[in-house]
């Protein structure tokens, strides 16, 4: 089953249990994507977006959220960074298990190693692989920075 159509019966349920924080988040997520496809639109394709795309929105959601949240307890507001941790847990239920740190790095070594990357001139295969085949399953902000690390001479 498509992602998207996993978010639209996540829907469903939510108004038959009468959750309504699940069912505000997961219309939130649906009105996002919905965005999205319009954005995606052109002249000649009316096709919507993949679940890659929809993984990576759904990723963009979380970051900002997570900021948000962060704001919130600096400004000394918890009841408002408990509503953006409430609905970071309900988006994560719907993406792959995250990868931990030591996943990560052992994970990029082996595509290093596949690829024979060997300078940070490679970044970019090493990115685009990773991108390709762990497409929401890790953090490519962090996981940029331990390829740098990776590639850089010692």
């Amino acid at each position: 089953m498509s992602l998207r159509q996993t978010l639209t019966d996540a829907m469903k349920d939510a108004m038959k249990a009468k959750d309504a924080k699940r069912l505000a988040t997961v219309r939130m997520m649906l009105a996002a994507l919905k965005d999205r496809d319009i954005a995606a639109r052109s002249e000649t394709s009316r096709d919507l977006i993949g679940d890659d795309d929809i993984l990576t929105l759904l990723a963009k959601m979380v970051k900002q959220r997570e900021e948000s949240a962060a704001v919130y307890v600096q400004g000394g507001r918890p009841e408002l960074a408990q509503n953006e941790q409430d609905e970071i847990a309900i988006i994560r239920s719907f993406m792959p298990k995250q990868m931990d740190e030591a996943e990560a790095k052992a994970t990029i070594a082996a595509v290093i190693a596949e690829l024979g990357a060997t300078s940070v001139k490679d970044m970019g295969k090493v990115m685009g692989a990773l991108k390709e085949r762990f497409s929401g399953q890790m953090d490519f902000g962090k996981a940029s920075g331990q390829v740098k690390d990776a590639l850089t001479p010692k």
